[in-house]
């Protein structure tokens, strides 16, 4: 009998530095962990200004310097997600606000997550826009990435 895929989704405002950065490092992580077949991965934005676009060259240069590969193309979130994924992990409370508002029951709500709830190293309450700033800024998002990823694996690992 084949298991049932955990589908997680990484939500950010533009869909170009944070959540592909989240969705790259996870699959990364779920991928050393022998979870790939079990686990699903996405992201999107709240605001679809940069739909199509691949991540921010300079995300993605710091994501390979790390060793991940960003490729996913940008696009919003939509009601729908809200049936296509079992997990919603939002980097700030700006973009928690604004997917919450188009959820239509408590069981919709209850997908949606604070990314940095799984944070165990970094005690951040959310993961900073790097759009704006410079490439310490990237890197930080980077190490909270990979912080939280760990934390959503375990939590994974728990599921049945």
């Amino acid at each position: 009998m084949e298991k049932i895929k955990t589908r997680v989704l990484f939500v950010c405002m533009g869909n170009i530095c944070r959540s592909p950065a989240g969705e790259g490092v996870m699959r990364a992580f779920v991928t050393k962990a022998g979870l790939a077949a079990r686990v699903e991965i996405a992201s999107a934005g709240t605001i679809g200004m940069h739909a199509g676009e691949l991540p921010d060259p300079r995300m993605r240069a710091a994501a390979s310097r790390r060793g991940y590969e960003l490729i996913s193309r940008a696009r919003k979130f939509i009601a729908a997600d809200f049936d296509a994924f079992d997990l919603i992990l939002t980097m700030d409370e700006d973009n928690r606000r604004n997917v919450l508002a188009l959820a239509k029951t408590d069981e919709q709500r209850s997908r949606v997550r604070a990314f940095c709830d799984f944070c165990v190293q970094y005690d951040d309450e959310s993961v900073p826009d790097p759009y704006y700033g410079g490439p310490q800024g990237f890197e930080h998002v980077l190490d909270l990435l990979e912080d939280g990823c760990r934390g959503v694996v375990e939590s994974l690992r728990e599921r049945k």
